[in-house]
């Protein structure tokens, strides 16, 4: 049986791949083995990133912007009704607040230190300390009257 390729880190220069044997003028085939992976995370504007207990300071208190932090669980319906609303408002208020979720199941001490008692339960953090808390899954208009000050 054969090797399956290996993934590398790293681009590969296009003059570097081979011309294309079939498919539209202008392209390139790539091999499989030499596809690559970015292995680093990268935050692209509009990005919802998860935090965890462990990265919630850094992440969240210590960020020179306002942080939106989701506070949801898989199992919460509402939950999942916020986040597309909060995926379009992460792209477009990306240069001001940024927007992360914390999973309350497997990161119980962030949401307990918070008095987290109901999901959604969305915390805005600036400077380290809570500014705003919004309960509840709200439309988008609603939420950006809410965060109407911070954005």
């Amino acid at each position: 049986m054969a090797r399956p390729p290996q993934l590398t880190a790293g681009p590969i220069p296009v003059a570097a791949l081979p011309a294309a044997t079939a498919g539209p003028p202008g392209t390139r085939v790539v091999p499989a083995d030499r596809l690559t992976v970015n292995t680093q995370w990268e935050n692209t504007l509009g990005e919802i990133k998860s935090v965890t207990d462990a990265t919630f300071e850094a992440e969240v208190l210590k960020s020179d912007k306002p942080v939106l932090v989701d506070f949801w669980a898989e199992w919460c319906g509402p939950c999942r009704q916020v986040a597309p609303i909060l995926q379009e408002i992460a792209s477009e208020h990306a240069d001001k607040l940024t927007i992360v979720k914390i999973n309350i199941d497997e990161n119980p001490q962030t949401p307990r230190d918070y008095g987290v008692l109901q999901i959604p339960t969305m915390n805005v953090y600036k400077g380290g300390e809570v500014v705003k808390q919004i309960i509840g899954a709200k439309p988008k208009a609603m939420l950006l009257r809410e965060l109407d000050g911070v954005i």
